[in-house]
C-alpha cells in the first residue's frame, strides 16, 4: 500500500481529476436545470450520486494501465505468491486518494443543492459506504480491459449494469432521509455490499489480470 500511495503522489493529475470532475457535474447541474430550492432538494441525492459514480469510472480507468506499461504488472503476475493481498492494497490505496476525496466533498454539494440537514449525514455515510464498492468493481473492469489500447467504452458497458444496485440504493437512502423515513436497513445494505465486494473482488482482480495477460 505504501508503494501505491507514493506512486500515486507522483502523478496527482489521477487524483486531481475524479475530484474536480465531481465537483464541477454538480455545481454545474443548477445552471442547466433550475435554481429553485425545492427542485435541488429533490433532485440532490441523484445528482450527487450519479456524479460520484462517473467520478470513480473516470479513475479506475488506469488503475492498472501505469504498471502493465511499465511491466510491473507482469513481474507482479509471474511472481510466486498470490495476488490477493497486493490488489487489495492496490485498491484500498486506489480509494483512499480518489474515493475518500468524494466523502469529503459530499456533504458540502448536498448542502449547496439544497438538501435537507437530516439527510446530508445520511449522504455522507452512503457516499462513504457505496465508493469502495464502486472502485471494487471498476477494478474488475480495468482488470479486464487493462491490455487494450482503448478500454474506457469497453469498461463503461462492463460496469455499469453493476453499479445500478448500488446507484438505486445509496440515492434511495438520501431521498428516504430527506422525507424522515428510517434508513438503517439501507444503510447496513450498503455495508454489506462494501464487505462483500472488498472481499471478493481481489480474486476476481486477479483472475482478470491473469486473463488479459496470458498468464
Amino acid at each position: 500500500m505504501q508503494r501505491e500511495l507514493l506512486l500515486a503522489w507522483r502523478r496527482p493529475a489521477e487524483i486531481i481529476n475524479p475530484l474536480f470532475f465531481f465537483v464541477m457535474v454538480v455545481a454545474l447541474f443548477p445552471l442547466g436545470v433550475s435554481p429553485r430550492p425545492e427542485l435541488l432538494a429533490t433532485l440532490a441525492p441523484g445528482v450527487v450520486w450519479v456524479a460520484a459514480l462517473l467520478a470513480v469510472l473516470l479513475s479506475v480507468d488506469g488503475l492498472f494501465r501505469a504498471d502493465h506499461d511499465s511491466g510491473a504488472l507482469e513481474q507482479l503476475l509471474t511472481a510466486p505468491q498470490s495476488l490477493y493481498v497486493p490488489v487489495l492494497a492496490k485498491l484500498a490505496a486506489h480509494w483512499m486518494l480518489t474515493g475518500l476525496p468524494l466523502v469529503v466533498m459530499a456533504p458540502l454539494l448536498g448542502y449547496m443543492l439544497h438538501l435537507p440537514e437530516q439527510a446530508i449525514g445520511v449522504l455522507f455515510i452512503a457516499v462513504l459506504l457505496g465508493t469502495p464498492t464502486l472502485v471494487a468493481i471498476g477494478a474488475i473492469g480495468a482488470a479486464l480491459t487493462v491490455s487494450l489500447r482503448s478500454g474506457g467504452i469497453l469498461l463503461s458497458l462492463l460496469v455499469l449494469p453493476l453499479y445500478v444496485p448500488v446507484l438505486v440504493f445509496g440515492a434511495g437512502v438520501v431521498s428516504y432521509a430527506a422525507k424522515g423515513l428510517p434508513v438503517s436497513g439501507v444503510l447496513a445494505l450498503l455495508g454489506a455490499m462494501m464487505l462483500a465486494s472488498f472481499t471478493l473482488a481481489p480474486a476476481a482482480v486477479a483472475a482478470g489480470l491473469r486473463i488479459s495477460s496470458g498468464n
